[in-house]
C-alpha cells in the first residue's frame, strides 16, 4: 500500500525511532485497509507537525462507508463485522500516542492517528 511508504516517510523525516515508524505505519495500514474493505475507499492526510513542542506525525483517514452503529463495541479485541480477527480499531488505537474515532451510521468513519517524538 502507498501509504506505507508515505507514512513512513514522514516518520523519518521527523526522526522517530524505528520501533515508533514500525507502530504508526502498521496502525496507518490497517485502518487504511478498514476503509477500504468495508469503506468504500476514501482519503488519508498525512502531516509533520508539532504536538505540545514535539515533532509529530498526524493521520486522518476517512471513508465513504456505511459507518460504524456501536463504536463502543467495534472497539473490542475480537469483534469483527467480517472475516478478520477484530484487531484492527483496538490493535491500532494501543500503536499510537493518539487515537480519536468518529463514525455515524450512514455517513463513513474518520480516524485520526497521532505518532510524536
Amino acid at each position: 500500500m502507498l501509504i506505507r511508504q508515505q507514512v513512513r516517510k514522514v516518520a523519518e523525516a521527523i526522526r522517530l525511532g524505528l520501533i515508533s515508524q514500525t507502530k504508526i505505519v502498521t496502525a496507518a495500514s490497517e485502518i487504511a485497509r478498514n476503509g477500504l474493505v468495508y469503506g468504500l475507499g476514501g482519503e488519508c492526510l498525512i502531516e509533520e507537525t508539532l504536538r505540545a513542542g514535539k515533532p509529530a506525525i498526524r493521520l486522518v483517514i476517512r471513508d465513504h462507508g456505511p459507518g460504524i452503529a456501536d463504536l463502543e463495541r467495534a472497539m473490542v479485541d475480537g469483534y469483527t463485522s467480517g472475516k478478520g480477527l477484530g484487531l484492527g480499531l483496538s490493535g491500532s488505537r494501543r500503536l499510537v500516542d493518539d487515537f480519536h474515532i468518529d463514525s455515524q451510521p450512514g455517513q463513513g468513519t474518520t480516524v485520526e492517528l497521532w505518532k510524536w517524538r
